[in-house]
């Protein structure tokens, strides 16, 4: 929060669409001066059109949108005080670099020497200097969203939308723009709502990441507790915890439960130090292909795997190396499981899949 203790953005119940066809579906959101949220979904779930009705490109249904304080909800794009970077880049072919980047500064009556002095200040942070009479249509990808990013922040906005600006550009360019938003972010002090599809980049600049779904916000938290922490079989799966183990919890002897799935040849007793344990019933626990590593098919839990884990004997279906470790995939009794291992195994081999207890998320069947 700032100083008056006003939030940067303050959404409240909104609905939005296009005609007659609602997108979305009653969405809260609250963002403090200075932070930066990432919203994270896949195509059609809402994210662009949060964003576009935020900047005012795109009307409400119903709902309210305060910007500091101040509802904007019936203003237009250019009286709401904030600047938006596009995936398109939509820069002026027509001008250079200078004439792009000092574009919003014009139109606000900026003198001229000012405008040049703000835009030189820009393209040193940006990695752009001497290319302010460049062409926009004679720079690379990367410096054409560069550019399209000192337009936008030019005219000192305190809020800053992004729309996928890094989606068009090649693995190593969306690197380096990745690490210099955030670092301009961090030095300038603006809030900035970040879409996008990517999930590393979400985790990677994010103060929070909102992770919709449907036009709903599905989760909002930290990047370790989205992660961490999935409020839903949907957020686990879409956060890549995409196997899935059916399981039993019974009730043992002695107190406690247990997870019994088929192919173990005892249930795994629940560890307090995992959490409260699930409640009996049926069960369906994810994990990531990480989580999990290849042992002996006839290991036993605390023999070549943790004492707190599961063991399921599966035979090695695929095998691929994508560099660092091989990725295989399981049979396990029924099931085909995605494992990241760096040890070699044939393909045919028999093989126990050992999978420590506190990397499952365990949701109730019937939520599924």
């Amino acid at each position: 929060m700032g100083g008056d203790g006003r939030p940067a953005i303050e959404v409240e119940r909104l609905t939005a669409g296009y005609g007659s066809t609602k997108i979305l579906h009653g969405v809260d959101l609250t963002a403090a001066p200075g932070e930066f949220i990432a919203i994270l979904g896949s195509s059609g779930c809402g994210k662009t059109t949060l964003l576009r009705t935020i900047a005012g490109f795109q009307k409400a249904f119903s709902g309210s949108i305060r910007l500091f304080g101040k509802d904007v909800a019936g203003l237009p794009p250019e009286k709401r005080g904030v600047a938006m970077v596009f995936q398109s880049y939509a820069l002026w072919p027509h001008m250079t670099v200078l004439g792009n980047m000092g574009y919003g500064l014009r139109l606000r009556g900026v003198e001229r020497g000012e405008i040049r002095r703000r835009v030189g200040d820009l393209l040193a942070m940006l990695n752009l200097s001497g290319l302010e009479d460049r062409k926009v249509t004679d720079l690379s990808g990367g410096q054409r969203q560069r550019v399209a990013l000192g337009r936008a922040l030019a005219i000192e906005p305190s809020l800053l939308l992004l729309d996928e600006p890094l989606s068009n550009l090649d693995a190593k360019v969306r690197l380096q723009l990745r690490y210099e938003i955030k670092a301009l972010q961090n030095r300038l002090g603006f809030a900035a709502i970040h879409v996008t599809h990517d999930r590393e980049e979400a985790m990677t600049m994010a103060d929070r990441v909102v992770i919709m779904d449907q036009g709903r916000i599905a989760q909002m938290g930290t990047p370790e507790e989205v992660y961490d922490r999935p409020a839903s079989p949907f957020v686990a799966t879409f956060l890549g915890a995409e196997n899935r183990i059916e399981f039993d919890v019974l009730p043992q002897t002695g107190g406690g439960v247990g997870l019994q799935a088929v192919g173990m040849a005892r249930p795994a007793p629940w560890s307090g130090e995992h959490g409260a344990a699930p409640a009996a019933g049926a069960v369906t626990a994810f994990f990531r292909e990480e989580a999990a590593s290849l042992t002996a098919a006839d290991a036993t839990p605390g023999q070549d795997c943790p004492a707190a884990a599961i063991v399921l004997p599966g035979v090695v279906a695929t095998r691929a190396y994508p560099g660092g470790h091989y990725r295989y995939g399981v049979d396990a009794g029924g099931r085909h499981l995605s494992v990241k291992d760096a040890g070699y195994h044939e393909l045919g081999a028999p093989v126990g899949v050992c999978l420590p207890l506190s990397r499952l998320h365990i949701f109730p069947a019937a939520t599924q």
